[in-house]
């Protein structure tokens, strides 16, 4: 089927033209029609059209499409974004509020997953469904909530390749980083230094994903932040369900699972993803150096998230877990304010290209 519009030849059946995103369906008079159903997507580079953006990070405006219908060609177009042919210049990017949805498509689809492991284990009594259970109990809410970020990233110039890569390489990474801190330190552990030395782990982990000057944006380190968190988090929440498997008690086990998936997206996710986007605030055009770390717009958001997750840790009896409750709802309101800043970057950084064309970007 070849496009009338940009000539580009696509495979038959589709409705819209995978290069230009033209309605291969609409007529001359039914505008009206077209306004009212929702676009695959105009083109690569725009994930959500212009009609389905907001400038306030209202609630029902960023999470209004989740509970629309969509196809499975809108889902491949989200995954073809951040390659070098499908990563849209600057001056493409809008600086709206995203709409994400994929999120909630992979959160039901690991659910269902978990629930048939869940069957396995505990009606047809068959060990085999065990590791399956833990794996995919330990990763469903993490990955939800890193998809959650990858759909907010605006300037979509991170491939769902790289994610993946990051959320296991880097998990992995920050946590040996984070084991030979805690080997330094000794007996020295006590909430606040477990704070201080995962989320530096972590950090330190971001630093080495963020030092290609590509990767350069807020929403870019929060991104790369979450997919470290997500790593870090899932194979926490592995060790501490094999924890409970191991003592014999399969109701610790289903426990484990299940509150740590709550809690898990106002933990060690949002905490990387903040810490991530500060450090690609005061790194901006430049190449990473150590002497960011102790920038001021970077030291805030760090000692924020380490008393967040100090406080997190600390046993108040009486009060677990609405103290965890009350933590990731407030992680959540600096989140949504890093995603703010990092929308008006855009915004100021096309300001500058539109007004001085012949400025060096790097």
């Amino acid at each position: 089927m070849k496009c009338p519009d940009c000539d580009y030849v696509n495979q038959d059946g589709v409705k819209f033209c995978m290069n230009c995103g033209n309605n291969f369906f609409r007529g001359e008079n039914n505008d009206q029609d077209l306004n009212s159903q929702f676009y695959e997507f105009a083109n690569y580079v725009d994930m959500v059209p212009r009609y389905e953006r907001s400038v306030e990070p209202k609630f029902q405006n960023v999470f209004s499409r989740v509970f629309r219908k969509h196809s499975e060609l809108e889902a491949e177009r989200l995954f073809i974004v951040g390659t070098a042919l499908t990563t849209p210049k600057i001056e493409e990017v809008k600086e709206t509020w995203p709409k994400p949805w994929l999120f909630a498509r992979v959160f039901l689809i690991a659910l269902i997953a978990f629930l048939g492991l869940y069957l396995g284990v505990s009606f047809f009594k068959n060990i085999n469904f065990i590791p399956g259970l833990i794996i995919v109990g330990a990763f469903a809410v993490p990955i939800t909530t890193l998809i959650f970020f990858w759909e907010m990233n605006a300037p979509q110039n991170i491939a769902i390749y790289k994610i993946i890569y990051v959320v296991f390489i880097g998990g992995i990474l920050s946590m040996l980083v984070a084991l030979v801190f805690y080997d330094i330190l000794k007996h020295n552990i006590n909430p606040i230094t477990i704070g201080i030395v995962e989320e530096l782990a972590k950090v330190i982990t971001v630093i080495y994903f963020v030092r290609n000057i590509k990767y350069r944006y807020i929403l870019n380190g929060l991104l790369l932040g979450a997919a470290v968190g997500a790593g870090f988090a899932a194979f926490e929440t592995a060790g501490y369900a094999l924890r409970a498997l191991l003592s014999g008690s399969f109701p610790s086990l289903y426990s484990t699972i299940l509150l740590r998936s709550f809690l898990a997206p106002g933990g060690h996710v949002a905490w990387g993803a903040l810490t991530g986007a500060a450090y690609c605030m005061v790194q901006g055009n430049k190449k990473s150096e150590l002497n960011m770390l102790f920038k001021p717009k970077f030291v805030r958001i760090f000692i924020l998230v380490v008393l967040m997750h100090a406080l997190w840790d600390t046993p108040l009896p009486g009060i677990f877990p609405v103290g965890q409750i009350i933590l990731m709802v407030l992680s959540w309101i600096v989140v949504f304010r890093m995603i703010r800043s990092g929308l008006k970057e855009i915004a100021n950084k096309k300001w500058r290209l539109n007004n001085y064309p012949f400025e060096p970007t790097s």
